[in-house]
């Protein structure tokens, strides 16, 4: 389904109904509505500037909306004490980064403070909950690398098992795959794709999030343009209208995901598109 998602009912989950968020006087956000499905990975699209990370970061509780709400599990974000959202929304953000030369085991580990209190040393339950979490990311064999030494795709890794051992039930994640190879990429969106949390992610990548979205929510000027499942949305009018670009859509055989192939930017002329190629 196209156009503006249906407003929240109050339900349960993560869910956004009209939010607004302005900066330096600037309408970032204008009346955007979410209310991802529990259990799957939602999409957050549109081109630079249209407003995903500012989503992100409202949904999170870091940026309070100007107007409109979020909510969780029916009560307003700004209700719930923070340890509280800590332990129910994790986040991973495009950059991660340290002075500290952790060992991947330490930095996992820091997604157990919520669930502890100051000073108090670590449970049985949090080291559980660090070596599930090692071991669903394929890091148990690189627990005791220190961060330096690791690559790219393995520290977008740990900080999704640092997001993992937080337990949440939500997890919002801002580009993980900007700078990553496409191995990294596909490995990344697999492991992700496969958590069956509540997952929500901006992506710059049309291709992979039709690979890998259940649904997606596509945003221009801070607005949301079309909102549902990506074969209905993702269509080469949309793409035409938002990005500014011609595409050829097609579906692979054994698929109903489409798969697209762009030819230009959309006001060239066919000829000088397909040269482009």
């Amino acid at each position: 389904m196209t156009g503006t998602p249906p407003v929240p009912d109050g339900g349960t989950g993560l869910r956004a109904a009209h939010v607004s968020r302005t900066a330096g006087g600037a309408l970032v956000l204008d009346g955007v509505t979410l209310a991802p499905r529990p259990g799957t990975l939602t999409g957050l699209l549109g081109p630079n500037g249209s407003g995903k990370s500012t989503l992100l970061r409202v949904l999170s509780g870091v940026l309070a909306p100007d107007a409109g709400v979020v909510t969780l599990d029916g009560d307003p974000l700004g209700s719930v004490p923070r340890r509280a959202l800590a332990r129910r929304v994790a986040v991973v953000e495009q950059h991660a980064g340290t002075q500290v030369d952790l060992t991947v085991a330490d930095a996992v580990r820091l997604g157990r403070i919520p669930h502890r209190r100051a000073w108090s040393p670590t449970t049985a339950a949090d080291e559980e909950a660090v070596r599930s979490a090692l071991v669903r990311t394929g890091l148990a064999d690189r627990a005791h690398r220190t961060w330096r030494t690791l690559s790219g795709g393995e520290r977008q890794r740990v900080q999704i098992a640092r997001a993992l051992a937080q337990e949440p039930r939500e997890l919002l994640l801002d580009e993980p795959t900007n700078h990553l190879d496409i191995q990294h990429q596909l490995d990344l969106m697999t492991l992700v794709s496969g958590l069956r949390l509540t997952c929500v992610m901006a992506l710059h990548d049309l291709n992979l999030a039709a690979m890998y979205c259940d649904h997606v929510v596509v945003l221009r000027e801070g607005r949301v343009a079309a909102a549902g499942p990506v074969d209905e949305v993702l269509t080469e009018e949309l793409l035409a209208d938002v990005y500014g670009v011609r595409a050829h859509i097609t579906r692979p055989t054994g698929t109903d995901r489409p798969h697209i192939r762009f030819l230009g930017p959309a006001d060239l002329p066919h000829g000088a598109a397909r040269r482009l190629c």
